[in-house]
């Protein structure tokens, strides 16, 4: 006969079975009256800030785990009927609490968005970004966290952050699409990645890839306080970007206000400078394949200045090293900086703004639109230089872009047992490009230069001077 604690024992297992068999039955009549109809759609505009609309009758799954999945989803302005919503998605699949649900309370633990199509337009600086939420819960801890950041910027007290659970977000075959004047065009296609944030005080993360430009991109990111970065405060981050044309990375502090800084280590590198400038869009038409480009800095600034220091940098296998400064004050980005080279290939880095249409001789075929984009004061110096078949020792020269205007100068090199000066300048104009050339080489053997040259039976091979100057149409 079993004892009173045996049977005291079968009893509770018992009520504990019965229980859990009562609440599985019982949790899809409270999710589909009480959380579906009435909760599910008012959560998510309460955490988000849009109005939420859903097509459709929800579905509900218990096992093996308790989810409903919408199809149909839009966010959309509050202000703006006419407006196309923010964020659509064809299918959303929310993983709830079952405790929750039999209290009627909706508590997310993780959102999956199948192929959302996210809207951005244009912001100011001319940036484009996803519309602004009115309201909502992470806009109003947006908001206690500015107060936390004013309160004492140099060192805000993470304690008063607000601490409500997020969780996590993914997307899997999504789009960016940019919306500007009623017109609507692609921006990322095959977009997928997770947002995993645990809590608004706790770190965060994105992970996203896609096609952008026509070439494969993820981006990875993250940082210890996330929240401090969308208050405006500084916190720790590091960003990655990763694709065929090129590989970025920064690792460091900044923050993200209207006074906004960052300070840290940055990294570049391409397999083509050039493909990389015109996949930027940096004013660089396309043309020759140049050599790889690797850069290591320490970089700092904010929107108005960006400042590159001991920076490493190989360009065609060509160790350098050197300082750069970007200016966004004027009307044109203004690049100055010097670099130095053990070992530079100056027909390769002229090669970067040569067209593929250009023939030999043709200099009206050597694209200037760069000279449209920003100005350039670059310093450069080199124990050994090339150009073709010339060899430069101890060169220094410059390039420089201003108004229309490109100039490349060499002040100064030794060559053919002497010394040269040179310059290459091109005045766009609207009847075309002008093209300037000089050249003076002084005390320099006749028949080294001759023979560089492919002259070698119009000069004379003593030691001389020579003196050139060209200029004219870039076609002629």
């Amino acid at each position: 006969m079993p004892s009173p604690l045996i049977w005291r024992a079968i009893w509770a297992v018992s009520i504990a079975v019965i229980v859990a068999v009562l609440a599985f039955v019982a949790v899809p009549y409270f999710a589909s009256n009480r959380i579906v109809r009435d909760r599910i759609a008012w959560e998510m505009s309460a955490w988000s800030g849009f109005r939420v609309t859903i097509e459709g009758t929800p579905e509900i799954s218990i096992w093996p785990q308790f989810r409903a999945t919408l199809s149909g989803v839009t966010l959309s302005k509050w202000s703006d009927d006419k407006a196309p919503p923010v964020m659509q998605a064809e299918r959303v699949d929310i993983d709830l609490s079952a405790m929750a649900a039999l209290r009627g309370d909706v508590v997310f633990s993780g959102v999956q968005l199948i192929k959302p199509v996210f809207r951005i337009e244009p912001a100011e600086h001319g940036l484009l970004l996803p519309a602004a939420p009115s309201g909502g819960r992470v806009a109003r801890a947006i908001d206690a966290a500015r107060e936390t950041v004013k309160a004492n910027p140099g060192k805000p007290d993470a304690v008063k952050l607000p601490q409500e659970g997020f969780g996590s977000i993914e997307f899997r075959d999504g789009r960016v699409v940019a919306s500007v004047d009623g017109s609507e065009e692609e921006v990322v296609t095959g977009l997928s990645g997770m947002v995993d944030w645990e809590a608004l005080n706790a770190a965060g993360s994105l992970t996203a890839n896609g096609t952008w430009r026509g070439e494969s991109v993820s981006v990875e990111a993250n940082s210890p306080q996330p929240m401090l970065l969308l208050a405006g405060g500084a916190a720790p981050f590091t960003v990655s970007l990763k694709a065929p044309p090129a590989n970025l990375s920064f690792e460091g502090n900044g923050n993200f206000s209207a006074k906004s800084f960052f300070d840290g280590q940055a990294k570049f590198s391409a397999p083509s400078l050039r493909r990389a400038l015109y996949w930027l869009r940096a004013g660089i038409a396309p043309g020759a394949t140049t050599g790889p480009v690797s850069v290591s800095s320490k970089v700092s600034g904010n929107g108005d200045r960006i400042k590159f220091e001991n920076a490493e940098m190989t360009v065609d296998k060509n160790p350098g090293n050197g300082a750069l400064d970007i200016s966004f004050n004027d009307a044109m980005p203004v690049i100055s900086g010097t670099m130095a080279f053990d070992t530079v290939n100056l027909a390769a880095f002229l090669a970067a703004f040569t067209t593929t249409a250009a023939a030999p001789g043709d200099l009206d075929a050597i694209d200037t639109s760069f000279a449209d984009r920003f100005n350039l004061d670059l310093r450069l110096s080199a124990a050994h230089a090339t150009a073709g078949p010339i060899q430069l020792a101890d060169m220094a020269g410059t390039a420089q872009v201003k108004n229309g205007l490109a100039v490349f100068d060499i002040s100064d090199a030794g060559a053919f047992g002497g010394n040269i000066q040179a310059s290459l300048r091109f005045d766009l104009r609207p009847e075309g490009t002008q093209v300037e050339m000089k050249l003076l080489a002084s005390d320099i053997n006749g028949a080294e230069f001759t023979s560089a040259a492919g002259m070698t039976r119009l000069m004379p091979t003593g030691t001389g001077t020579v003196s050139l100057i060209l200029k004219g149409p870039g076609k002629s």
